[in-house]
């Protein structure tokens, strides 16, 4: 199940930005499981050139910067 991706079309076609986002988020929801406990927050804003900024606050603060050639469409 881990393996699946979590969106039909974000598997080869979209870009690294990304898929590395919501590996984090997968990360963070897996160890908060195993762990017991956790708290997270996920916040995107769009920045210059239409690029998506997207935040992650689990502990610590993860910036991700996914232009938008890389969404899903």
């Amino acid at each position: 199940m881990l393996d699946e991706p979590i969106h039909p079309t974000v598997g080869g076609t979209s870009g690294p930005q990304l898929r590395s986002a919501l590996d984090h988020i997968r990360k963070i929801i897996v160890d908060g499981i195993c762990h017991g406990h956790f708290r997270a927050t996920i916040s995107s804003s769009i920045g210059n050139g239409n690029r998506r900024d997207l935040l992650i606050e689990a502990g610590k603060s993860y910036k991700f910067t996914i232009p938008e050639s890389e969404l899903p469409r």
